[in-house]
């Protein structure tokens, strides 16, 4: 396959949220819950945990269209506040939380890097990427609001 070709399958996308008033430890020991994403983060449709660092998850944000992945850990360090999976399924690659203190609250950097798989996001890879780009940015946003209403509870 051309390298033109696997560029446009891939991304890396980058977020940061600030939480003020909140510890790092609460905030990483929620983000480490996977299976309680869907209570606060509406794209994030269902969770099911295989085992002790493993299991599957479905998303859709506001494009009419699921991903599925299979969800392995790849590092768990509380003391680093960093927390990381490998992705493969309609999304091949990982993510990565980082979580720090900030003034007197926290500052989580979300990081990913993944080659879609999806059949049907492939074809519209060219056309589609300026949409597929802002429907995970308006997931990160509505995630963001998610979590600090979540810890605000």
């Amino acid at each position: 396959m051309p390298s033109w070709s696997r560029a446009l399958h891939r991304y890396r996308f980058r977020s940061v949220w600030l939480l003020p008033d909140t510890p790092p430890a609460v905030v990483y020991a929620v983000l480490e819950r996977v299976e309680s994403y869907p209570l606060w983060w509406p794209q994030v449709r269902a969770v099911d945990r295989a085992g002790e660092s493993g299991g599957t998850a479905r998303f859709r944000s506001f494009l009419p269209y699921d991903l599925d992945v299979v969800a392995g850990e790849a590092a768990r360090d509380p003391r680093a506040g960093v927390l990381e999976v490998t992705l493969r399924g309609d999304l091949e690659g990982w993510v990565r939380w980082t979580v720090a203190a900030r003034g007197g609250g926290t500052r989580v950097l979300f990081e990913q890097e993944v080659e879609v798989r999806k059949p049907l996001l492939r074809r519209l890879a060219l056309p589609g990427r300026p949409l597929f780009v802002l429907n995970h940015a308006l997931m990160m946003r509505s995630g963001r609001r998610g979590l600090a209403v979540w810890l605000a509870r």
